[in-house]
C-alpha cells in the first residue's frame, strides 16, 4: 500500500503473535451504539469492514444486523476468518473476503455503509486513505472510521511501554478537527468527529511485558475508571477512541 507506516510482514508477525484470536463476539460490542444509531437512521443492507481482519466487526454486523457483509485486507488468513465465524454461529459464506491492496484495488461494487477501526492511523497521509473509503461508498451511504486516541493517558502507555508500537502510528492522524477538514474538502455531509469510550489503556502482547510493566498499566487502568467513572464524559484525555461519521 501507499505510504503506509506498517508492512505485510509487520501484520503477518501482529497476527502470528496473538491468542485468543476466535471467541463469540457479545451483542454489546465495542462501538455498539453507534451502529444502533446509524442503522435506525437509514436503511443498510450492505457493509465492507476496511483493513479488519479477522473481521471481528464484519461478523458482528452479519450476526446482529444481518448485512450483506463483506471484509478487505492487505493481510487475510481466510482460515482463522472461517473459525471466527463458526465460532459465532456463522456460515463460511456469511461474509465475503477479499485480499487487496486497498490502494490498487478496483470495487466492483459499492456499499452502504463503509467501516474502518483502527485503519487510518497507519498511514502517513491521513487524507489519501479516507479518499480510497469513498470509492466503496454508495451516494447516500454512510461512512464510519475509528481510531485509538493516543494523545491522552492512553498515549502515554504506548509511547512509555512500547514504543515500537506508538511508532507504528500517525500520532496525528488522531485530531478531531483535522478529521472534519479532510471529511469536508471531500465533499462529505453531516460530518461528526468526536472522542468515544470511557477511560482505557492497553498494551499490544501484554503478555510479553515485564512483571513490572504490566502491574505498572494495570494500576493507571484502575485508577483512571475509578476517578473518571463518576463524570462519563468523553475526552482527549481519557477515551481510548476517536470516531468519524459522515454522508457522502
Amino acid at each position: 500500500m501507499a505510504n503506509e507506516l506498517t508492512d505485510r510482514l509487520f501484520w503477518k508477525n501482529y497476527w502470528e503473535s496473538k491468542k485468543d484470536l476466535i471467541f463469540v463476539i457479545p451483542e454489546k460490542y465495542v462501538f455498539k451504539e453507534i451502529f444502533d444509531r446509524l442503522f435506525k437512521e437509514q436503511k443498510i443492507n450492505s457493509v465492507i469492514e476496511l483493513g479488519g481482519f479477522p473481521g471481528y466487526y464484519a461478523t458482528f454486523l452479519k450476526k446482529f444486523y444481518q448485512t450483506n457483509t463483506t471484509l478487505l485486507d492487505y493481510f487475510v488468513y481466510p482460515e482463522l476468518t472461517q473459525k471466527l465465524l463458526q465460532k459465532n454461529g456463522l456460515a463460511e459464506k456469511d461474509v465475503a473476503i477479499i485480499e487487496a491492496d486497498l490502494f490498487s484495488h478496483q470495487p466492483v461494487q459499492k456499499y452502504d455503509l463503509v467501516l474502518s477501526c483502527g485503519l487510518i492511523e497507519h498511514f502517513e497521509s491521513t487524507k489519501s486513505i479516507i479518499t480510497q473509503h469513498l470509492l466503496y461508498l454508495n451516494d447516500g451511504g454512510k461512512l464510519l472510521i475509528t481510531l485509538p486516541n493516543f494523545k491522552g493517558v492512553n498515549g502515554f502507555v504506548q509511547k512509555t511501554f512500547d514504543l515500537e508500537n506508538y511508532n507504528k502510528h500517525n500520532i496525528g492522524s488522531m485530531n478531531i478537527q483535522l478529521l472534519v477538514t479532510i471529511a469536508k474538502d471531500l465533499g462529505l455531509k453531516n460530518v461528526n468527529a468526536y472522542y468515544f469510550g470511557g477511560f482505557s489503556v492497553w498494551l499490544e502482547n501484554k503478555q510479553q511485558k515485564s512483571t513490572f510493566t504490566k502491574a505498572f498499566v494495570k494500576t493507571i487502568w484502575y485508577a483512571g475508571k475509578l476517578l473518571t467513572k463518576p463524570f462519563g464524559y468523553q475526552s482527549r484525555l481519557f477515551s481510548p477512541y476517536i470516531v468519524l461519521e459522515a454522508t457522502k
